[in-house]
């Protein structure tokens, strides 16, 4: 092993030193957003995934960084009605957009439906994937109003019914790893009116 200490560098040595090339500058960006109802300015480095400008920036960390590859739905959100991973986009992708975090759901004293349905079928354990699946199944029961189908629908022209089968289908981008499927099944179908 060796154990000496590199010589250190002359000035000269200093001054044939490689510069950062154009490229590896940071660029950073004005981003407004609407989250929760409210109007937020960020100067952000263009590279600022959502959740990050949340979290980091927002200190809105309802919003959990799970995988950060898109993989385990921890990190959804609603933005503009529909239920994204907000590790996944850029915050400067979405200038002007509608944010909904869990945060901007309910409160202990107004909870969401969803949220107060969790509760009482026990859809948590450790609660970390519990704000991306709340906030997953709010944007799902909106795709189903609206008629949207999924892998599960049998009929693409029919309005989809929230069977079980077609619930967990498009509720299978987000993992429970304490592995409370059922009971969030039974607080998701609770709230839609279903039977599962």
């Amino acid at each position: 092993m060796d154990t000496t200490t590199p010589p250190a560098l002359s000035r000269r040595d200093l001054r044939l030193a490689p510069t950062p090339a154009a490229s590896d500058a940071v660029h950073m960006a004005d981003v407004q957003l609407q989250v929760n109802g409210r109007a937020r300015q960020l100067v952000l480095d263009t590279r600022t995934t959502l959740l990050d400008a949340l979290r980091e920036h927002l200190h809105l960390t309802g919003t959990k960084k799970g995988c950060d590859h898109g993989q385990c739905g921890a990190c959804t959100v609603i933005v503009d009605g529909r239920r994204i991973n907000a590790c996944l986009t850029l915050a400067v992708m979405h200038q002007g957009a509608e944010v909904t975090t869990i945060e901007g759901l309910g409160t202990p004293e107004r909870p969401h439906p969803l949220q107060a349905a969790f509760v009482r079928h026990d859809g948590y354990q450790c609660g970390y994937c519990t704000p991306g699946q709340i906030c997953s199944a709010v944007g799902m029961l909106e795709e189903v109003r609206q008629g949207i189908p999924s892998h599960a629908s049998r009929d693409l022209q029919a309005r989809p019914l929230l069977s079980a089968e077609e619930l967990r289908e498009r509720m299978s981008g987000n993992i429970c790893r304490c592995d409370a499927y059922s009971n969030i099944v039974e607080a998701i179908a609770e709230v839609a009116g279903g039977k599962s």
